[in-house]
């Protein structure tokens, strides 16, 4: 993304359209327009000291500061090992999951990924193995990745995260009623984190709710905010659009403010789990 930004300044700043960089260049223009827009990298350090000549950057020190961006955005991410069982656009996702200091969503029908259990997200995979025709090796490497998404709210500087369940996705049974107490159980041991905050939209509260899931990703500056949504296929649509970005975060505060305070949370699952 930083990467990405850099290049489309510097593109603009030159009136340059993407044809004219890569005229003459040992890439495609379909190469670079995935390198400004952060879903490809450019394959080779060569590559991205040709485009900088095409766009004026000749210093040392301004090319070579590039150059570490490029060879950062070549590493290949932990998720990596897992990416040929992640559905289109699940790995863009977990990377910027990854890269996020600040995270807030809202999940009206399943638990939110970064609070399930492992037993939770197998039973909810198991689930849509015949559906999506997925095999075992999908529903092991899903829960894997799972759990390995959940080290990034304990690492040493923790990604802070804001999520607001509804009561539906607390109550719609994954597994069996006992997967589901571990579950309640283990979002109240999150919600005790410095870090984590998390709340509960009661189904009687007579307020504004959002039908579709998404969540709001923050990054440190000066790489944009960013709004997700799940698709039907399961994959993702990303988008940084300022407009988008205001509206998602107006559904957020209103969700928020229909939404039970964070300290009443362990009551409302403690009574869940006495009902389940």
């Amino acid at each position: 993304m930083r990467l990405g930004m850099e290049l489309a300044a510097l593109r603009r700043q030159q009136g340059l359209t993407v044809e004219q960089v890569v005229d003459g260049l040992d890439i495609s223009g379909s190469q670079y327009r995935r390198a400004e827009n952060a879903t490809g990298a450019l394959r080779k350090n060569s590559d991205l000291v040709a485009v900088l000549n095409r766009l004026g950057v000749t210093e040392e020190a301004d090319v070579n500061f590039l150059l570490e961006i490029h060879k950062g955005s070549l590493r290949r991410g932990w998720w990596s090992g897992c990416w040929r069982t992640m559905p289109s656009g699940m790995a863009f996702y977990v990377g910027l999951e990854d890269g996020a200091v600040s995270l807030r969503c809202w999940q009206p029908t399943l638990v939110f990924g970064l609070l399930q259990t492992e037993a939770y997200a197998r039973a909810l995979i198991e689930l849509e193995k015949p559906v999506a025709e997925t095999n075992t090796e999908t529903v092991e490497r899903g829960a894997e990745l799972r759990l390995q998404r959940k080290q990034i709210l304990t690492r040493e500087e923790p990604l802070v995260l804001r999520v607001i369940l509804a009561e539906a996705a607390l109550r719609n049974v994954v597994g069996s009623p006992d997967v589901m107490r571990e579950q309640y159980e283990e979002i109240n041991r999150l919600n005790k984190l410095d870090n984590v905050s998390i709340q509960i939209l009661p189904w009687k509260a007579p307020t504004y709710r959002c039908a579709f899931n998404f969540a709001l990703m923050e990054f440190p500056d000066p790489l944009p905010s960013v709004a997700q949504m799940d698709t039907i296929d399961g994959g993702s649509n990303i988008t940084d659009k300022q407009a988008d970005l205001s509206q998602f975060s107006r559904r957020f505060e209103a969700l928020r403010d229909g939404a039970l305070p964070v300290g009443e949370t362990p009551n409302f699952l403690h009574q869940l789990a006495r009902e389940i």
